[in-house]
Formats: structure tokens, C-alpha cells, sequence
């Protein structure tokens, strides 16, 4: 039958370059469900998306509704069509921000999924349901972190953990009656040749801070942890996820898009500093103190850094990608070396930093 593509978290950066992958990949008719508030954004982006690939008016609907809500508030009449000719499910919408209040993360994040599983479970032709986690599901769990492992871990280091935690404990279920296919990213930065991201959180903030203190004659190290920070281009994020949908031995299986080679803090930090302000670092300044400073928000905003940021400079856990790498290969899908793509991450950021649709609000 014809293969009906439907996907939550539009038009987000990931969902939307993910609808271009799959679409290049095989044809298909995609359907996305759209918050009402994001209606215009929504139009604007799917006429794009139409153009570049000559798409007739019907082969992308924009569905009005609602995660938070049972049955995701669609209309009767769209569930109809919906139930009948969606293969392939994507689960992309999530509040992502490290700072997220836990009655927010709860709602989006684990009923939202909730709500979502259960709206799975009543499409007629489903062929897989493809749900986008992240590796930090790990919590506070520490050493070798491997795919097959869903262990509730000692604490978590913020809301977004927890609820992307309990999310993927709700899609786990799934696999016994849906073919699930779970996708675990790293710390998702911009594309891996252009630059190209819609919001400078996550690695940025590293960028943020040396940005707004360029002024000093020199800057310290973060630290002294032999901590790595496990970042992916959202490129490779997007290919790989396509790839591993639509391939048939995927389903029922968990995977860490993550880097096998990931560098450490201290290594990301110097090549940021070296790109941005062609220096090298001299002296280091204790993360207790940096933590300290951020506890205040005129620190914060002013440095544009989130103090939840820090707890992955300290954080000794490594993601096992064996399974992904395995199934990956022959596909020519592989994760860029970071070291590769820093200029072009760095020469975005400074075409777009004063740009307040990149920022994210610190408070």
C-alpha cells in the first residue's frame, strides 16, 4: 500500500529535515500534527517543503491538535483518513530545554507520549512506530551506558532526564504489540557541513559564554574533569533515523545515535575558544565556582548559559553504540568527527548570534 508519514514535533528543525529524508528516500503522503498556535509557522514551512519536492496539495496535511490531549484532538473526520492510511508514525514533540519546570516536562514529555501510544495502537496499517528519546535517559548512571539497558538510574540531573525516561519506559512497552524502533541521539548541535541550526542551546552555551567575555585578554579551562560531551550533527541524527525506520530488522530495537569517538570537555572547549577568538586557554576555573556564579540569573543571562549546562561537564557516562554502528553499515550513514565540523558551527553562530530567534530565553 501507499506509505502515510506522520510525525508530531512539527515544524521543528529535526522533524522537518527528517520529513526531506524520508521523502528523498521513498514517496509517500505525510501527515503532521500541528499545534494551533504554530499554524502560520507550520504553513510557511510545509509550502517549502512542497516546492522543493513538486508535492501535490494532498500529499501534505497539516492536522490540527494536541499531544497533551487524549486522542491528540483531532477531528473525527481526519481520524478517519488517518486510520487508514498511516504507516509509519514519527514521535518528535517534546519540550527539550534542560531548564524545563517539572509539571511542563511532565505534561509534553510522558502524557504526551502516553497519549500518543494509545493513538498508535489504533492506526489499521501501521508498519512502525519510530519514537525519538536521548541517550541522557541515563540519568546519573555512570561508565559504559549500552543500548539494550533501560535502568532507572540513582537521580536524574533535570526534569528533561526524568520525563524523556519515563516517556521511553511507556514506547518500551509498545514493542510487544507495535514494531517500535527507539532513537536515542547524543546532544544534537547543528549541521555537520553548513552550521545550519534553528537555536543556539546545548554545545552554544560553551560558544555563549566565550562570545560574551571575548573582551578578556585571556580565558581559563572549565575544570579539570576528564568528562566527554557526546555531540552529533543534527545531519547525521536524521539520516541515520531514516535509514533505521525503514529498515526491517530495526524494529523492536533501541539505538544511541551518539559519537563512538566523542572528545572531552576540556578538548570541545579549546577548539570553540581557538575558532571564535583564536586563543588557547590559560589557568582553569573550578566548576564549583562556575556553578556558583550561575546560581544567579543576571550571571546567567548575561553569560547566556543555563547552570543545568554544567552537570555534563562532570558527568562520567559513555554511550556503547554497537548496535546503531552494526546496522548502520553499508548504508554510507556514519557520524562526522566533531573536530571536522567546528569551523562551520562556529561561522554560523557568528552570522546568527545577535539574531533573537536564536536565543533561548535564559531566566
Amino acid at each position: 500500500m501507499e506509505q502515510g508519514y506522520f510525525f508530531t514535533g512539527f515544524p521543528g528543525f529535526i522533524c522537518n529535515q527528517l520529513i526531506r529524508e524520508m521523502l528523498s528516500k521513498c514517496y509517500g503522503n505525510v501527515y503532521v500534527l500541528v499545534l494551533p498556535a504554530m499554524a502560520e509557522r507550520a504553513k510557511s514551512e510545509r509550502h517549502a517543503i512542497m516546492q522543493e519536492f513538486s508535492l501535490e496539495d494532498g500529499q501534505f496535511r497539516l492536522i490540527e491538535g494536541d499531544i497533551t490531549v487524549p486522542g491528540l484532538a483531532i477531528s473525527t473526520v481526519d481520524m478517519g483518513e488517518l486510520k487508514e492510511k498511516v504507516t509509519h508514525v514519527f514521535h518528535l514533540a517534546a519540550i527539550y530545554d534542560l531548564a524545563v519546570p517539572k509539571d511542563a516536562a511532565f505534561r509534553v514529555n510522558v502524557e504526551g507520549t502516553r497519549n500518543v501510544n494509545e493513538w498508535v495502537k489504533g492506526m489499521k496499517n501501521i508498519q512502525r512506530y519510530t519514537y525519538f528519546s536521548t541517550a541522557y535517559v541515563a540519568g546519573k548512571r555512570e561508565g559504559i551506558l549500552y543500548e539494550d539497558e533501560l535502568v532507572r538510574p540513582p537521580g536524574f540531573k533535570n526534569y528533561y532526564e526524568e520525563t524523556k525516561f519515563e516517556a521511553e519506559g511507556l514506547v518500551e512497552k509498545m514493542k510487544a504489540a507495535v514494531p517500535v524502533t527507539i532513537i536515542r541521539p547524543g546532544i544534537v548541535k547543528g549541521n555537520s557541513r553548513t552550521g545550519e541550526t534553528i537555536k543556539f542551546d546545548g554545545p552554544y552555551f560553551i560558544m555563549n559564554f566565550i562570545d560574551r567575555l571575548r573582551f578578556m585578554p585571556w580565558l581559563p579551562r572549565m575544570g579539570t574533569s576528564k568528562a566527554v560531551v557526546n555531540l552529533v550533527p543534527v545531519d547525521y541524527i536524521i539520516e541515520a533515523a531514516a535509514f533505521l525506520t525503514l529498515l526491517e530488522k530495526s524494529a523492536g530495537r533501541t539505538y544511541h545515535l551518539t559519537d563512538p569517538k566523542p572528545y572531552s570537555v576540556s578538548e570541545i572547549y579549546e577548539m570553540m575558544l581557538f575558532e571564535l577568538l583564536n586563543k588557547k586557554p590559560k589557568g582553569t576555573l573550578p566548576i564549583g565556582l562556575a556553578k556558583a556564579g550561575l546560581q544567579l540569573s543576571t550571571v546567567r543571562k548575561y553569560l547566556g548559559v543555563e547552570k543545568e549546562a554544567l552537570d555534563y561537564f562532570t558527568w562520567l557516562g559513555e554511550f556503547d553504540c554497537t548496535q546503531a554502528q552494526d546496522d548502520l553499515k553499508g548504508s554510507g550513514i556514519q557520524c562526522p568527527d566533531f573536530k571536522e565540523g567546528i569551523s562551520s558551527m562556529a561561522d554560523f553562530y557568528m552570522k546568527k548570534k545577535n539574531e533573537p530567534t536564536y536565543r533561548i530565553k535564559i531566566v
